[in-house]
């Protein structure tokens, strides 16, 4: 996946409504009205909400008859997860070498 890939996805997640969207699918596909009912917004709102975590690559939509059905797509999910994993490994080990320079200077006077 490409930074820019990794900017979408993270910049579609910025949105609470649209993390609400993911936690949501994250326990199994749902249809676009059931997404939509726990929010005080339109459809057609929802749908634009929709079409960005979509195009971030986060969620597939299939249309059978007149039922639009999400879902989650994994994989970029895991490699964004995959990114603030390692970011937190990065400060974990930095604050390691803090504590461990603080605990050479003794306690103060």
């Amino acid at each position: 996946m490409t930074a820019s890939a990794l900017d979408l996805a993270f910049q579609a997640l910025a949105d609470p409504t649209r993390r609400a969207m993911v936690e949501r699918l994250g326990r199994g596909p749902a249809s676009v009205s059931d997404l939509a009912e726990p929010f005080a917004i339109s459809l057609p709102g929802v749908v634009q909400h929709l079409k960005i975590l979509e195009s971030a690559g986060l969620v597939r939509s299939e249309k059978a008859g007149r039922v639009r059905t999400c879902r989650l797509e994994p994989q970029v999910l895991g490699l964004a997860e995959q990114w603030i994993n390692d970011r937190r490994h990065d400060w974990e080990r930095r604050l390691d070498c803090l504590g461990d320079y603080l605990d050479t200077l003794g306690d103060p006077p």
